[in-house]
């Protein structure tokens, strides 16, 4: 797998961060321009994930991996953001299926749950699949429908 050319973030908390480091030199080693938003000194994965999910908001990056001990807590801190959709994924299917039915912009994965190596082909094939639309438009139209229900955009939500 090669560049497409966007970047993507990367981010993790104190116990992702030797995943992250890992992924981050695979995602280099391929032509990958990689934004990191770790932070230095690590930080907490609220904090990280927050960064990350802005960047997606903001346009910065198409997609983002992030990383903490189970991946959990990332996306539900990255699941707060108007229009972002983040799924944790140890496995192929899941990983493929978020992007391809879910439109998923954001995978998180636990560094306490899966090896480097398991991890790197649950990139690969989350990297390699895009929105399918099809069946899959209606539905995740029906969730963006829910988002601006439910949250203000960032538009929005700066005139309160």
């Amino acid at each position: 797998m090669t560049s497409t050319g966007s970047a993507i973030g990367i981010g993790a908390d104190e116990w992702g961060i030797p995943l992250k480091d890992h992924i981050g030199d695979l995602l280099r080693g391929r032509g990958y321009p990689v934004l990191d938003y770790s932070g230095f000194p690590v930080r907490d994965y609220p904090d990280v994930a927050s960064d990350a999910a802005e960047a997606i908001c903001r346009g910065e990056c198409t997609r983002a991996i992030l990383f903490c001990g189970t991946g959990l807590g990332m996306a539900i801190v990255a699941n707060k953001f108007y229009g972002v959709r983040a799924v944790t994924a140890h496995d192929t299917l899941s990983a493929e299926r978020a992007r391809t039915s879910n439109d998923a912009q954001i995978l998180t994965m636990g560094a306490m749950v899966i090896a480097p190596s398991a991890a790197e082909t649950v990139v690969d094939r989350w990297l390699a699949a895009e929105f399918g639309g099809g069946r899959s438009l209606r539905k995740v139209e029906r969730v963006n429908q829910i988002d601006a229900r439910n949250r203000l955009p960032p538009s929005r939500a700066a005139r309160r």
